[in-house]
């Protein structure tokens, strides 16, 4: 089906404006991440609060897209990479709304403890935030300008958070072994904990969508693989 000059521009001012959307959620969700473990961090209630509202906003904004998106698809009948980008960014705006659940799920651990004795909660806790954080950065960043080879160096990063993942619970367990009349505050940090593991797993999901958009094909990533990806029509 041949397209006219009109409607490709068209097409790809929409993209553009919707991928600069893709964006502003992402940071939406990178500051809930990190404000949510400080909350954590200093048992600082007011900024918990702050994350709760805000998760309420990278829900709205969430619809906002897909309902843009899905628009798109229907007047504009994208083909090939478009239409796979597209449907990817479907894919990517739920793994974005999953992780500020994930932060809001931290800001609620904040409540939850309120003023039982304060555990310290492990360095470990804000650092796999920041690489989490980073990641997503860079997966987006990928994922908007079809840097495949940007998405495949993310996951390299995971196992940094898996490392601390295990090296955070075994902190945490030796506090318990330590002060077992803390278990309740115990079991919340290593939720905390969980919840930070699994944001970077999702972070994985929107890099392999961004190779997905380039190659047509649907695969995971495994960081030992050498093969590169090629583009596809």
């Amino acid at each position: 089906m041949a397209v006219n000059a009109n409607t490709r521009e068209t097409l790809e001012r929409k993209l553009g404006e919707l991928m600069d959307e893709v964006l502003l959620l992402g940071s939406m969700v990178e500051q809930a991440t990190l404000q949510s473990v400080r909350s954590l961090r200093e048992r600082n209630f007011v900024l918990s609060e702050e994350v709760y509202k805000n998760d309420k906003r990278i829900n709205t904004k969430r619809f906002e897209i897909e309902e843009r998106t899905i628009t798109l698809i229907a007047t504009q009948q994208p083909m090939a990479r478009d239409l796979r980008m597209l449907t990817a960014v479907l894919e990517v705006i739920t793994e974005l709304e999953r992780m500020g659940d994930y932060a809001k799920g931290i800001a609620r651990i904040t409540h939850n403890l309120g003023g039982q004795t304060r555990l310290k909660p492990p360095s470990g806790l804000s650092t796999m935030a920041d690489i989490g954080v980073d990641m997503l950065h860079k997966a987006l960043e990928a994922f908007v300008s079809g840097k495949v080879e940007l998405a495949r160096s993310v996951p390299k990063q995971d196992d940094e958070v898996d490392a601390l993942f295990n090296e955070v619970q075994r902190e945490i367990l030796d506090q318990m072994i330590a002060a077992p009349e803390s278990i309740d505050q115990i079991n919340h940090l290593l939720w905390a904990c969980h919840n930070l593991e699994r944001l970077a797993d999702r972070v994985i999901n929107i890099c392999e969508r961004t190779a997905y958009i380039a190659t047509g094909e649907m695969r995971e990533f495994d960081v030992s693989d050498d093969e590169k990806w090629q583009p596809a029509e």
